[in-house]
């Protein structure tokens, strides 16, 4: 006969075990195709067919690698879902060079369009930004005219410190949140000395989009870009906690995660597959 106390013990492990099972891993992970840029150019083909066979269903792609990424989709799996337009054509030109790109990415079947740099020689104070905030407000409005959705993306220098505040909350407070979202890169969040799973809750409902990646130890912070190489690591090979990171981009109505390797030791098919072999897999 099995005892009260051994039933209640047993059936509470199973419990147990039964809460691990049910928890929950992604449903689709992407790829930010710049991390491909050194070898997608030369051999778009059997790159993204590469990328379909290690399990990746979506992409990100680039304004640059526009022309040769898009004919290589075809007999893959791979949906195309949000794309880096060149910032240039959005803080510069005259206004018909935007248009004529939003036409082609709707028709290509993207759904957001993604601001994704500002280089250092149009950065500036808070006055930059809140100029900045004005004409993003204007593309995102013609990006939504078009059918599609617009988002930011943040590097490190957007959380300096600044007059009791920082470029990210003076650009989110001076953008309309119906028209600009915010895609977060959580190595860059982390390296601005910030905590992603904060970062994601304090922007809940305005992050459609994270580029996830890892981070090697001991990295420094810092407010720009000039990280080492080394600091780059794939997904779970890094000081990230992903299942709580995960969890919290749930939390915030994250839709879609992006791996992105700014910078590989070798190949970057092989790298991607190893983020892929964890985020695929990681329970959270």
């Amino acid at each position: 006969m099995i005892s009260r106390r051994s039933f209640l013990q047993t059936t509470g492990t199973a419990a147990t075990l039964a809460g691990v099972a049910r928890g929950k891993t992604l449903p689709a992970v992407g790829v930010q195709l710049y991390t491909l840029r050194s070898v997608l150019p030369g051999n778009p083909v059997d790159t993204l067919r590469a990328i379909d066979a290690i399990g990746y269903r979506e992409i990100e792609g680039t304004q640059g690698l526009f022309e040769k990424t898009m004919p290589a989709l075809e007999g893959t799996k791979l949906r195309p879902v949000s794309i880096h337009i060149d910032s240039k054509i959005v803080t510069q030109d005259s206004g018909d060079g935007l248009s004529r790109a939003l036409d082609s990415f709707k028709k290509a079947g993207f759904r957001f369009v993604v601001f994704p740099y500002l280089p250092p020689a149009e950065r500036g104070g808070l006055d930059v930004i809140k100029r900045l905030a004005v004409t993003l407000n204007g593309a995102a409005e013609r990006c939504r005219a078009a059918g599609m959705r617009f988002c930011y993306h943040n590097h490190a220098f957007e959380f300096e410190p600044m007059g009791g505040t920082t470029p990210l909350q003076t650009l989110m407070e001076n953008t309309d949140p119906k028209l600009v979202a915010l895609e977060m890169d959580l190595f860059w969040v982390s390296v601005a000395g910030q905590d992603p799973v904060e970062m994601l809750a304090r922007y809940t409902g305005r992050v459609p989009l994270v580029h996830i990646k890892d981070k090697a130890q001991g990295t420094p912070n810092r407010f720009n870009e000039g990280v080492d190489k080394a600091a780059f690591k794939e997904v779970g090979a890094g000081v990230f906690d992903w299942p709580k990171i995960l969890r919290a981009a749930e939390a915030a109505k994250v839709e879609h995660y992006f791996v992105e390797q700014d910078q590989t030791p070798g190949d970057p098919i092989a790298s991607l597959r190893q983020s892929y072999a964890f985020v695929s897999k990681v329970n959270y």
